[in-house]
C-alpha cells in the first residue's frame, strides 16, 4: 500500500524550544545584531569578519542544541506516512531528530562554499575565518541564503508542495518570502494543519485545522490525530 505524502513546512518556532533564538521574537534583533549587519551580501562585502563571526557563533549554538519532541515527533510520522520536510531553518535538528527527507530552503550552517563557486558545497564544523579560501582562491562563506539573495531551492520546494496529500505548517509566521508563499502551492482540498503559538493570517484557505500551541505541544496533538 502506498503511504500518503505529508509535506511539512517548518520555521524558527520549531527550533526555539531547543534553545535556538528567533529574530522576530526580539524586536528585530537577531542574537543582538541587526539583520542588515550580518545577513546580507552587502554586509559581507562591508565587514566579512563580523558576518563570519556571527555565523561561527550560530554554528556553535546549533552544535550544542538537541532535537526536541517536535523534531522527533515528525520523524515518528515516517512509520505510517511518506514525509518530506521543507524547512526555513539552517540547523540540522530535523536530521538529528530522525527525519530522512529534509529540504533546507535557506541553506545549512554546517556547510560552506566559496564566493565564486556556490555549487561546490563543503562541510564545516569549525570556524570560517577571513582568509580561508576555496580551491578557486576566493573567500569561503557560510552556505546560507542571505536576505536579498535568490532562494535556489524554492522551485523544487513548490513542486514538492503540489504533491502533498496532507500539509503541516509549524513554527513560522509566514512573513519571510518567497517561503511564505509555498502554502499556496498545496491542493485546495487537502487537510492543512497549522501549528503555532500565534496562528498566522491564512484563514482564507480551506480545510484548515488550527492548533494554537507550541511546536512540541502541537506535534503531540497532531500525532494523536494522524497516527
Amino acid at each position: 500500500m502506498n503511504k500518503k505524502h505529508i509535506v511539512v513546512l517548518t520555521g524558527a518556532g520549531i527550533s526555539a524550544e531547543s534553545g535556538l533564538k528567533t529574530f522576530r521574537d526580539s524586536d528585530g534583533l537577531w542574537m543582538g545584531y541587526n539583520i542588515e549587519e550580518v545577513a546580507t551580501p552587502r554586509a559581507f562585502a562591508k565587514n566579512p569578519a563580523l558576518v563570519l563571526d556571527f555565523y561561527n557563533m550560530r554554528r556553535k549554538e546549533v552544535a550544542k542544541a538537541l532535537p526536541n519532541k517536535a523534531h522527533t515527533g515528525l520523524a515518528d510520522l515516517q512509520n505510517k506516512y511518506k514525509v518530506t520536510i521543507i524547512t526555513q531553518n539552517i540547523d540540522d535538528l530535523h536530521e538529528r531528530g530522525g527525519s530522512q527527507q529534509v529540504i533546507h530552503l535557506h541553506g545549512e550552517i554546517f556547510k560552506m562554499h566559496s564566493i565564486a563557486n556556490p555549487s561546490k558545497i563543503l562541510e564545516i564544523r569549525e570556524d570560517i575565518k577571513v582568509g580561508d579560501l576555496g580551491e578557486d582562491g576566493t573567500q569561503l562563506r557560510p552556505h546560507i541564503v542571505w536576505f536579498e539573495e535568490p532562494v535556489p531551492m524554492i522551485e523544487y520546494a513548490a513542486q514538492i508542495m503540489s504533491t502533498a496529500e496532507i500539509f503541516v505548517l509549524i513554527g513560522t509566521s509566514l512573513q519571510v518570502y518567497p517561503a511564505a508563499g509555498l502554502i499556496h502551492y498545496t491542493a485546495l482540498y487537502i487537510p492543512k494543519y497549522i501549528i503555532d503559538k500565534k496562528i498566522p493570517a491564512i484563514s482564507n484557505l480551506p480545510n484548515l485545522h488550527l492548533i494554537e500551541k507550541t511546536a512540541t505541544e502541537g506535534i503531540s496533538e497532531l500525532l494523536r490525530i494522524l497516527l
